[in-house]
């Protein structure tokens, strides 16, 4: 028996010519270099020039000399160091939920529909979002002023002394009022716009269950904009770590209680620009850098495992 056999032409499949393919991964290569370009001269040369002065040292005697981790190690034993670190960690810890528990709220009220006007609220409080931070923090030290300022009308107008904001027991909680005037509003706009986002489904079921507001916000809201919590928590962490225009402007004010070591960012802006200790300056900025990403992933980890 003999069988039909395909004609030759029939087996084969047309294959693609290869100048095309080649002109397609070059293509998709053209629409990623400009971003690869602008991240690699702004963000990768950077890190790696920082780390490349913090393995040398400028020394009287023989100029820059290569002393390998040398700097970490002091860094990792200077007290200055470790006491900007506390102090920032201490501002982080009550700042933060302060301000991310008030936007929180101004969020669920908004989205309540039962606030009359929440156009105008929603934009009044976004507003000091917009405020550039040094003109905040030149406002608010001004009227932190017991001579000239706010508090000192006040204790000139009803015969009161208060306490100085500017002294060195209150001008963290000082700073931590600025910050939080600045950035209640973005977080409000974090937290709103993921409520917004919510099905009407799930309201709706909610109401034929007999469910109240409080059931609702701690049943439905909460864990629909979980992961909003924890953008704006690693925003917040990662802008404490980072404190440094306010300290460095209100400094002039508040000489006696604004050290130079007052943050990480400060300490090593003082290092650089003050005591020409570039390199050292390099390596607690890299260290600095590190605890940071470290404390942000273990939030993003936490956050995402309760969100699972």
């Amino acid at each position: 028996m003999t069988t039909l056999q395909p004609p030759a032409a029939a087996k084969r499949r047309p294959a693609r010519p290869p100048a095309q393919g080649n002109r397609r991964s070059w293509t998709g290569w053209g629409f990623i270099c400009p971003f690869v370009a602008v991240f690699a001269l702004v963000f990768l040369a950077p890190i790696v020039y920082s780390i490349y002065l913090s393995l040398f040292r400028d020394q009287l005697i023989g100029g820059t000399t290569f002393v390998g981790l040398d700097n970490y190690t002091q860094a990792l034993k200077d007290e200055r160091f470790w006491d900007s670190l506390a102090r920032v960690s201490l501002f982080l810890a009550i700042q933060v939920p302060i301000m991310l528990g008030i936007a929180l709220l101004i969020a669920l009220a908004l989205d309540s529909g039962r606030l009359f006007g929440k156009d105008f609220f929603r934009i009044a409080i976004f507003l000091p979002y917009a405020v550039p931070a040094v003109v905040a923090t030149l406002m608010w030290g001004f009227m932190y002023g017991t001579k000239y300022g706010l508090v000192g009308d006040i204790n000139d107008a009803f015969g009161v002394t208060l306490p100085d904001p500017l002294s060195s027991d209150l001008v963290l909680a000082s700073i931590g009022n600025i910050v939080t005037w600045e950035f209640i509003g973005y977080n409000m706009l974090i937290f709103y716009s993921a409520l917004r986002v919510i099905p009407l489904s799930l309201y709706e079921a909610a109401e034929i269950d007999g469910a109240g507001q409080f059931r609702v916000i701690s049943s439905i809201k909460l864990p629909a904009i979980r992961g909003a919590l924890v953008i704006a928590t690693i925003f917040s962490i990662i802008g404490s770590f980072q404190l440094f225009n306010e300290p460095a402007i209100l400094r002039p004010l508040a000489r006696n209680a604004i050290t130079t070591d007052f943050t990480p960012n400060f300490y090593t802006y003082s290092l650089s620009f003050n005591g020409q200790q570039h390199n050292y300056s390099a390596a607690v900025a890299i260290i600095m850098g590190l605890i940071t990403m470290v404390i942000a992933y273990v939030v993003q980890l936490r956050g995402m495992r309760k969100g699972a």
